[in-house]
């Protein structure tokens, strides 16, 4: 096995570990931040296939702003009351495992067809696209929506500064 191939299949089965973390943790900031590492450990997949553009943009969308977003909702929650709400009754917990043994059905059939799909599908060759897409992209990007992508920017500080007011002010889920 190259060195290559076992630091993939290494990554791979901690962001599995990781991803099960994310559902199995009982407190939310835990949960969070195996969330957080799950999407770190994405990229570095994404680097191990030579994909950098694409291990880039999961660090920066979703190990960044989307944690972000995360963070400041569990600001606004009690997260000692929350708890206590999950774990009521034998009927909730039939529930949550006859939902989990539906997800898992969902999921094994979807690779089954896939698997089957891809064994039947013929290889086609790869079209390759002439020119730097990305370059292409970032120049559109900070050239014609400069205005939008910085007024995107504020509206999420101003997000960012409202979330933590609102846990502080008095009445609010963290005052003191």
């Amino acid at each position: 096995m190259s060195p290559d191939v076992f630091l993939f299949w290494f990554l791979a089965i901690l962001t599995v570990i990781s991803g099960l973390m994310v559902v199995l943790m009982t407190n939310p900031v835990f949960s969070a931040l195996s969330l957080a590492m799950t999407m770190v450990l994405i990229g570095a997949l994404f680097v191990t296939l030579n994909a950098t553009f694409l291990a880039g943009v999961q660090l920066i969308v979703y190990a960044g702003a989307v944690m972000v977003l995360f963070v400041m909702v569990l600001m606004l929650f009690d997260l000692k009351n929350e708890i206590y709400a999950f774990t009521r009754g034998k009927i909730s917990g039939a529930f949550k495992v006859g939902s989990v043994g539906i997800l898992a059905g969902l999921v094994i059939g979807s690779i089954g067809l896939t698997a089957s799909t891809l064994l039947q599908s013929s290889t086609a060759p790869l079209v390759s696209m002439s020119g730097d897409t990305t370059k292409d992209l970032g120049k559109i990007l900070f050239s014609q929506y400069l205005l939008g992508f910085e007024a995107l920017g504020a509206l999420l500080l101003i997000v960012a500064v409202g979330a933590v007011a609102l846990a502080r002010s008095k009445g609010g889920t963290h005052a003191k």
